[in-house]
């Protein structure tokens, strides 16, 4: 079994080649080829993805003279990686992987920001393990994606539990190998979210140590390129507005999403309408809020030595041309 967990360990997410390019429009200034657009990275559930499916985007930006190229992610740290050596102008994470980004010096802006969606990530055992409580995963193999956001709620239940980080040995998997691990038997428990998080329970009967309520907020961060958003802010503008319109109306159409996504996630209905029913639904702004409880993260991960360095959230925060 440890067999399987290092060879799983040893794959890379391989980041997609993203062509781009700059042109001048008709207006003289300097912008992005249509052909090429604005580079946006997904991951394989959320409000981005239902903004591609739905098609609204594309002829907002042609507007502007911009085309639009989606990339799909693992999980939020690829995708971050993808922004750090300049594949990509925009895309959306939870709350861990912009800290630790950050700490790496990645030139990464906060630009808006989910509502907390606690029940949509969790920790998840077989339905036959002896393990009933997170005490219980003392010395216990645990898959996570790296840097992700669970990795701040495996943290927070940890410390809850009276453990700490060192009490566990931490598997670190992205999803599609951890699903793997976790089935057959290579890993103890998960840390998840949805829509895998839902999809394992629904087809495994994985018992739930515990979600994410009282512990973290599981928010989703938009974040951009710095030098992207401070040159088009205008660009900004637009993708939140987008984003907020599909956040409105996933909101209020749950099952017509659900139809939608499941084509091209390959999960049943059902499954999406449980992940769908925990999500968080009001994008908008940065908050005060929302920065106070991302600096705390950082705080949090920087005591425990996850990350090198101190991290200012503050010093991230994109301020809106007035």
């Amino acid at each position: 079994m440890m067999r399987l967990v290092r060879d799983m360990v040893e794959r890379r997410a391989v980041l997609a080649s993203l062509g781009a390019g700059l042109a001048l429009i008709a207006s003289g200034r300097r912008s992005r080829a249509a052909d090429a657009g604005v580079r946006i990275g997904v991951q394989k559930y959320g409000t981005l993805v239902i903004l591609r499916e739905r098609r609204v985007l594309e002829p907002l930006l042609a507007k502007l003279g911009f085309g639009v190229h989606w990339t799909e992610f693992p999980g939020g740290p690829q995708l971050l990686e993808a922004l750090n050596v300049g594949d990509l102008d925009f895309g959306i994470t939870g709350e861990a992987p912009p800290v630790f980004a950050q700490a790496a010096g990645a030139p990464l802006l906060y630009v808006g920001v989910e509502p907390p969606a606690p029940q949509g990530e969790a920790i998840l055992v077989p339905s036959d393990s002896p393990v009933r409580t997170v005490a219980g995963l003392r010395g216990k193999r645990v898959a996570l994606n790296k840097g992700s956001n669970v990795h701040f709620l495996l943290v927070q239940a940890l410390q809850a539990a009276g453990l700490t980080p060192a009490d566990i040995e931490p598997v670190y998997l992205v999803p599609a190998d951890a699903r793997a691990a976790f089935e057959q038997g290579a890993v103890d428990a998960w840390v998840i979210w949805d829509p895998f998080y839902a999809a394992a329970a629904a087809a495994t009967k994985a018992r739930v140590l515990t979600d994410a309520t009282g512990l973290a907020p599981n928010r989703q961060f938009y974040l951009g390129a710095s030098n992207f958003v401070t040159a088009h802010a205008d660009i900004i503008k637009l993708l939140l507005g987008a984003i907020a319109e599909t956040d409105h109306w996933a909101e209020t159409h749950q099952e017509e999403v659900a139809n939608l996504l499941a084509p091209s996630l390959g999960l049943p209905l059902s499954v999406l309408r449980t992940a769908l029913a925990r999500m968080g639904y009001g994008a908008g702004p940065m908050t005060a809020q929302a920065a106070a409880e991302q600096q705390r993260i950082a705080d949090t991960f920087y005591a425990l030595k996850l990350i090198p360095a101190p991290v200012s959230v503050q010093d991230a925060l994109w301020l809106p041309p007035a």
